[in-house]
């Protein structure tokens, strides 16, 4: 821009607005800083996102991925687990229960991080089985399919916390 050169700003808000709006206006750096601090915690980065609805689907899915890592964290685990006990004083136990945690890549250190690694491990035999599925029109395998079967029933055992009511 021309070194004498005004920006307008159109608003609806009322009153003396050069303190408001250069604050409202500053703290656009904070939220593209931190948009950019997340992608590139996640591994986005990539990837530019310049549309609005692209931008709000963005934070519409690292919301629901916060949500599953906060619900799985050690303070809800905690609550989780006490009523766990209290259905298995009921005798409602589960007799074929999975320890996911025996999964070689499973990580066992606290933080979102680990979680989400968790997690992602306990999601990817229904994805992997979705990306496979295809090929089995074309080379048809009933033990796979059997296999993936089994293997899925027994990721669908996994217990998250889902808080109730």
């Amino acid at each position: 821009m021309p070194e004498n050169s005004t920006s307008f700003v159109m608003t609806n808000l009322q009153g003396n607005l050069k303190k408001i709006l250069g604050d409202l206006y500053g703290l656009r750096t904070w939220v593209e800083y931190g948009f950019r601090q997340c992608k590139q915690e996640l591994g986005w980065t990539d990837y530019r996102l310049t549309n609005f609805q692209h931008i709000e689907r963005w934070w519409e899915i690292i919301f629901c991925v916060y949500t599953m890592i906060s619900l799985n964290s050690p303070a809800f685990l905690t609550l989780n687990q006490s009523l766990q006990i209290e259905t298995e004083v009921t005798g409602t136990s589960c007799a074929n229960c999975v320890d996911f945690s025996h999964h070689q890549q499973w990580n066992h250190d606290s933080g979102w991080k680990n979680t989400l690694n968790n997690l992602r491990l306990i999601v990817q035999p229904l994805l992997l089985f979705w990306l496979i599925y295809p090929w089995l029109d074309i080379f048809p395998n009933s033990h796979l399919l059997l296999g993936f079967n089994h293997l899925i029933c027994a990721m669908n055992q996994f217990k998250p916390f889902f808080a109730s009511g």
